[in-house]
C-alpha cells in the first residue's frame, strides 16, 4: 500500500519477480497473528495477495485491503477479496474483525495517527493488530545515497523521500493514543539478500524519480549504485539491501 498521494506506482509482476523476499520472510509474522479458524481477518495492504493467502490457508477469512489497484487486480486473481482503499480515510468496516495484519505498509504512511484510528475502529473490542514495517535506520544508505545524487544534480529539484521510519518508542505512542494496549514492539536489523540494488530502487523509488526524465532517470539509477556498491556490496554475499524492521503486536481496548 502507498500514501492517499500516489508517490509510486507499482507493478505486480516486478514485485513479485524481485521482491519476493518481502512475503517469503513474513512467515515469522504470520506466526505471531496467530491465524485462527473462522476469524475475520484484514490485510491491510495486502498487495499482490501473497501473505492473505497464507492466512486463510490457515483457516481465517481474510479482506484485503490496498491503494494500488493494480496489486487489488492481482490480490483477486489469487481468490482474494480485496478492495482499494487508503488507510489514512475510514475503513468500510466498524468493529468487524478480529485481527488487522499488516507486512511493509505502515512506512508508506507518515499520516501513523490517521491510520492506526481507522484501524482501530475496524476491529472488534479486545482484536489484535500485528504489523511490521521499516523501522528507525530502515534502507538508511539507500536514503543518503538517494539525497547525494539529488544534491550533485540541482536541476533533479529536492528529492521527496516517501517513507516515514519511526522509533518503537514513537509508534508506541501513537498506538495507546488510539486505544491500544501494546503487548510487544521491537526493532531489529534484518540485512535482506537482493539481486541488484537497482532493481530496488526502480520499484521502492519510482516516486521519487518519477518527474525526472529517462536519461536523467538512468543517471540517478547508475550514480545511486556506484555510491552504494560501496556499502551494501560484497564479493561473495552480493548485495545486501540495509533493512530494519519495527515489529508489534497490540491489542485494542
Amino acid at each position: 500500500m502507498q500514501p492517499k498521494k500516489k508517490n509510486n506506482q507499482w507493478n505486480p509482476d516486478s514485485y513479485s519477480e524481485y521482491t519476493d523476499f518481502v512475503y517469503k520472510l513474513a512467515s515469522p509474522l504470520v506466526d505471531l497473528l496467530d491465524p485462527r479458524e473462522g476469524e475475520s481477518i484484514l490485510d491491510a495492504g495486502c498487495g499482490e495477495g501473497s501473505l492473505a493467502r497464507e492466512i486463510m490457508r490457515r483457516g481465517a477469512q481474510v479482506i484485503g485491503v490496498d491503494q494500488s489497484p493494480e496489486m487489488i487486480r492481482k490480490a483477486g486473481e489469487k481468490g482474494v477479496e480485496a478492495y482499494e482503499a487508503s488507510l489514512t480515510e475510514p475503513l468500510p468496516w466498524r468493529e468487524k474483525f478480529d485481527a488487522v495484519f499488516s507486512n511493509a505498509v505502515l512506512h508508506w504512511i507518515p499520516q501513523a495517527g490517521e491510520a492506526v484510528r481507522n484501524i482501530a475502529a475496524s476491529l472488534k473490542p479486545g482484536g489484535r493488530f500485528v504489523a511490521e514495517f521499516g523501522g528507525a535506520g530502515n534502507v538508511a544508505q539507500i536514503v543518503a545515497a538517494i539525497e547525494e545524487v539529488f544534491a550533485r544534480h540541482p536541476e533533479f529539484g529536492e528529492p521527496k523521500i516517501p517513507w516515514y521510519f519511526p522509533t518503537p518508542q514513537s509508534y508506541r505512542e501513537i498506538l495507546e493514543a488510539e486505544g491500544f494496549r501494546v503487548e510487544w514492539i521491537d526493532l531489529f536489523p534484518r540485512p535482506t539478500p537482493m539481486e541488484d540494488v537497482r532493481y530496488w530502487l526502480e520499484i521502492f523509488a519510482n516516486g521519487i524519480i518519477g518527474h525526472l526524465s529517462p536519461k536523467q532517470q538512468e543517471i540517478f539509477l547508475c550514480e545511486c549504485r556506484t555510491i552504494l556498491r560501496e556499502s551494501l556490496y560484497d564479493p561473495e554475499k552480493g548485495w545486501v539491501i540495509d533493512y530494519v524492521r519495527l515489529r508489534f503486536k497490540a491489542w485494542k481496548r
